[in-house]
């Protein structure tokens, strides 16, 4: 795990070697282990290591290709390196180290972009071909790894993070203003935008080519890779399905035990981490395991069932790990958030704080952690969601109650008075648009209910998981830690998006009576958490966690902030942003935004999501400009 960045002008002048060292150094954090810089002409890239597989210098990025004709500064982990590398070996290439990087450097050497399709594991790089003068930039298929890539005037970079682009002299800071409506929109942006003008994130899945040769001085995107979610056509019995299960599980977090330094795994409570946990243990003895709680003195209502740390405790003896815990109080979320703003650079799908906690503490003990993320989304782990749209007749009917329940943070109604000061400005943008836009690729049928169900699946896969792993790498990598995901293994995706919606849901049918048959109020308890959710992992996982976490309601990594921010963290809140001093009021309408804020503190409206982006933002927003 590292980061990458670098630099072209477009008109011939060359690199200035400060500046790119200048963009390296910006991001130093997500590779303290060494550092490397290669510039010819007007093309560098730059690269900090964090050295996870083969520690020696023989690991060094750039990377340069035997024949010199590929330049690599590369970022994550291919499990699979080890195969690929005895094909390449087989094929007549030599290798000088044991690292993967070496093996991606020549995969895409002999493969080309089709060596994408191969990889199985997470990544973002780029690759400078000094024959063709072209350079290739690459995101995994699921945008574990983040790449962010800028165009201003006759300069073109990319970084793994938007703070190495900024440390370039040549790239200006302007607030995207189109994007932060879509973000009070669906708190996450669904598109390449990001909260500043001229910056896009490359999407997930794909790859893009910066042809100089061919003076194509725009950036030619392709996309390689997306999800499927469908039924099969002839379903196995729920036994096979349990056993192929099993078999994929283990294969997927055995995979991603290839470490040459410590590894540990975060252990919450629930069965996701559970169960990965329990595989690795098997491994790893004594593994050190990480658990963050919160202090719940002031909660109140479902909040208080947000401390998962009892059941935590209970898998760390059962499965003999080295167990680490960590209880956030409301004043922590006061005094990460500075940082916490700095290091993830736009705000994304939820209250993240508790995610830093949980990676500080983590790198005090390891330098790779495993965590359980992708099974909810994989699995139908959100069943409450995916039933208010699951009744449509047709695309439409179910955009529009979909994106009714996506709305996160604000309605249109409220929108358009928030952004009143700038309405000439982002007017044009449609968000229900932006909704609809994100199934452009998935050719899916929807002629059943379990159509519309895996319709949902790939847009919380496309858009709430991506935004999660986007958040993940960047509160991971702010305390040089390596988070892997081994629910995003190739082979158990592929597993997931063809296993039947009947095995992922136990309440389809009744829910889609009720609809038909019941008054609205009969739909309510459908409507709410449930142990609906993951059914066929519920019951592979029973072989491994102990029965009250298998059977527990789904239960996410929260803190009780709807009570600290009306009790606890109240005057923080209102300094912050009940001032009218607040940077967000140079763009959001004051007399707009307060009332709502005033909602939650005065008990009337649970309005913790709004207040968090509110936050956030002004924290963004100050540390940025």
């Amino acid at each position: 795990m590292c980061g990458i960045t670098g630099l072209i002008h477009l008109d011939g002048s060359p690199v200035s070697p400060v500046v790119l060292r200048k963009m390296t150094d910006a991001i130093i954090h997500r590779g303290p282990d060494g550092e490397g810089q290669w510039i010819e002409g007007n093309v560098g890239l730059g690269h900090r290591r964090l050295a996870i597989i083969d520690l020696s210098p023989a690991g060094h990025q750039p990377m340069i290709s035997s024949d010199h004709r590929y330049v690599l500064s590369y970022n994550g982990e291919v499990y699979n390196y080890r195969e690929l590398r005895t094909e390449l070996e087989a094929a007549g290439y030599w290798f000088r180290s044991q690292t993967d990087s070496e093996v991606v450097l020549y995969a895409l050497a002999h493969w080309g972009v089709n060596a994408f399709e191969r990889f199985n594991g997470m990544f973002a790089l780029a690759l400078w071909d000094r024959k063709e003068r072209s350079l290739l930039l690459a995101r995994d298929r699921y945008g574990i790894k983040p790449l962010y890539v800028s165009q201003q005037g006759n300069t073109f970079a990319f970084g793994s993070e938007q703070k190495a682009i900024l440390a370039s002299p040549h790239f200006q800071r302007r607030l995207d203003k189109s994007a932060l409506l879509e973000y009070f929109t669906f708190q996450n942006i669904f598109t390449d935008q990001t909260l500043l003008e001229d910056i896009q994130l490359l999407p997930a899945g794909h790859y893009a080519v910066l042809d100089l040769k061919q003076n194509k001085v725009n950036l030619q995107r392709t996309q390689y890779w997306d999800y499927r979610f469908r039924e099969p056509e002839q379903a196995a019995s729920a036994a096979e399905y349990r056993e192929e299960l099993d078999r994929l599980f283990r294969q997927a977090v055995n995979r991603q035990l290839v470490t040459d330094v410590e590894l540990g795994s975060y252990l919450s409570g629930g069965m996701d981490s559970g169960s990965i946990t329990a595989i690795a243990a098997q491994s790893f003895p004594y593994l050190k395991t990480f658990t963050c709680g919160f202090d719940l003195s002031s909660a109140s209502g479902i909040e208080l069932a947000f401390d998962e740390r009892t059941k935590a405790e209970a898998m760390s003896a059962r499965f003999k790990t080295e167990h680490y815990e960590m209880v956030l109080k409301a004043g922590d979320m006061e005094r990460c958030l500075p940082k916490l703003a700095w290091h993830l650079e736009e705000p994304r799908v939820g209250q993240s704080y508790p995610n830093y906690y949980a990676a500080q503490l983590a790198s005090k003990f390891v330098k790779v952690v495993l965590s359980g993320s992708g099974g909810d989304e994989l699995f139908g782990g959100y069943p409450w969601r995916y039933y208010r749209a699951v009744n449509s007749q047709n695309f439409e009917q179910y955009i529009d109650q979909y994106y009714s329940y996506w709305q996160r943070l604000v309605d249109n109604r409220h929108l358009k008075q928030m952004f009143s000061p700038v309405w000439g400005e982002v007017e044009h943008v449609w968000t229900r648009d932006i909704f609809s836009d994100v199934f452009a690729t998935h050719d899916n049928e929807l002629d059943r209910p379990e159509d519309y169900i895996n319709h949902s699946l790939y847009f919380e896969a496309k858009t709430f998981l991506h935004g999660l792993f986007v958040v993940e790498d960047k509160l991971s990598m702010a305390h040089s830690l390596e988070n892997r995901v081994p629910f995003m293994d190739n082979d158990l995706v592929d597993f997931a998006m063809q296993c039947p919606v009947n095995m992922k849901l136990n309440n389809l049918t009744e829910v889609l009576r009720i609809n038909e048959n019941e008054p609205s109020d009969k739909q309510k308890q459908y409507f709410q958490k449930t142990n609906d959710g993951k059914q066929i992992l519920r019951d592979m996982m029973a072989r491994y966690i102990p029965e009250n976490i298998t059977k527990a309601e789904k239960q996410g990594f929260s803190s009780p902030d709807a009570s600290w921010f009306k009790g606890e963290s109240i005057e923080f809140v209102r300094h912050k942003l009940l001032n009218s001093n607040a940077r967000i009021y140079d763009t959001l309408n004051r007399q707009a935004v307060v009332p709502l804020i005033e909602q939650h503190l005065n008990g009337e409206q649970n309005r913790r999501l709004l207040i968090w982006s509110l936050l956030n933002v002004e924290a963004w927003i100050t540390e940025t400009f």
